[in-house]
């Protein structure tokens, strides 16, 4: 009995930690898809980017943890502005395939600059001395660090909440979601509002790499390594359902546990095996919304 419950404290802990670094790094991308339909397959450079720099800024530059995140964050907005200015809005109205391809090749251009940047190693993140502590939950001894990472998660699913549901920002953004064409019409400035939501799906992507970067270890390759990963989250929670993307994060990072807990050899497959079987019952989920032109 004992054992039983060691490992489903070690499936919960660490599945909802891992699910929670899944949603904050996901979530931008099904911000934007449910707002413009661009297939950004280069959302993931952010999320490498803000842990790069985090991590930059930690070990070379001897910034506090928290403030070395939030610096990260802010340049990764920044960048994303940028890039949404000169590259993504070229793509509004373009074909999924125009789209694919543009955004593939400033995937690869990231991922050549990390290597140039930072090297071709692997980047280990060095956690404050707290996080690395370990408290005992249910006779299980469990990091710190995985704790604070559920916490953080659970504020920003709870920021999100209020920002959509309880703002006017938010009212403007669900009819832009539901209807672009005649939101923009009612006076509603669609372009500015998809750069706002543009740099702040990107800013939770750097927040996702660097507070993630002791999960999911940072590499040039990363964008790639984890692209399928992001898009299984878009694919499960539909356009614009963040709520939703939450959910299904959690789900994943649970089963991915779970089945690597259980079967050490095989286990990795079984999160795929749950999106084919989702496919299979469901269908493609990614409908087509209203255009930005």
């Amino acid at each position: 009995m004992d054992a039983l419950v060691s490992g489903l404290t070690f499936v919960g802990i660490y599945g909802l930690s891992y699910g929670m670094i899944l949603f904050l790094i996901s979530v931008g991308l099904v911000m934007t898809m449910g707002l413009v339909r661009v297939v950004n397959m280069a959302h993931g450079v952010f999320a490498a980017f803000g842990g790069y720099i985090a991590v930059a800024l930690m070990n070379s530059a001897g910034l506090p943890y928290a403030l070395a995140i939030v610096l990260a964050c802010a340049v990764a907005g920044l960048g994303s502005l940028v890039v949404e200015r000169l590259f993504f809005r070229r793509l509004y109205g373009a074909s999924e395939l125009e789209q694919a391809l543009l955004t593939i090749g400033l995937a690869f251009i990231g991922i050549a600059s990390l290597n140039l940047l930072f090297g071709a190693n692997v980047v280990s993140a060095t956690l404050p001395a707290p996080l690395t502590a370990n408290i005992d939950l249910l006779g299980r001894s469990v990091q710190v660090y995985r704790v604070f990472v559920i916490v953080l998660g659970f504020a920003v699913v709870l920021s999100l909440w209020y920002a959509i549901d309880r703002t006017t920002f938010g009212a403007r953004l669900r009819a832009c979601v539901d209807n672009a064409g005649m939101a923009e019409a009612v006076g509603i400035n669609v372009r500015r509002l998809f750069a706002i939501s543009y740099a702040a799906g990107s800013c939770l992507a750097a927040l996702g790499g660097a507070v993630g970067a002791a999960i999911l270890p940072l590499e040039p390759i990363y964008p790639f390594k984890y692209l399928v990963l992001i898009l299984m989250v878009v694919v499960m929670s539909g356009k614009g359902q963040m709520m939703l993307a939450a959910a299904v994060s959690i789900f994943l990072g649970v089963v991915d546990t779970a089945g690597r807990f259980l079967y050490p050899e095989t286990g990795s497959f079984l999160i795929y095996m749950v999106l084919l079987v989702y496919l299979i019952v469901r269908g493609n989920t990614l409908i087509h919304s209203p255009v930005v032109r």
